[in-house]
């Protein structure tokens, strides 16, 4: 069963995690995220700086966007299938 969680809560150790965010236009949206941090950042290369940690994901193949999410969802029948 699905449950939500404030996202202060969720994990930031580089897994992905389904996230709730509102964008721009007040759309909530539901996507995978990944917390990254500044040298997670800078080992990809070009110029990050602290500002940029945070939560991220992709809105097309090929573009990510830093995104402020309210909650994360933990699945648990998503865990058993990885048993």
């Amino acid at each position: 069963m699905r449950k939500e969680h404030p996202i202060t809560t969720a994990p930031q150790d580089g897994r992905t995690v389904t996230v709730l965010w509102t964008d721009f236009d007040g759309q909530l949206n539901e996507s995978p995220a990944r917390y990254r941090r500044l040298e997670q950042l800078q080992k990809a290369g070009g110029d990050w700086n602290e500002s940029d940690t945070g939560w991220w994901t992709f809105i097309d193949s090929t573009t990510q966007k830093k995104i402020d999410p309210t909650a994360w969802i933990e699945n648990p029948d998503d865990e058993a299938e990885d048993d």
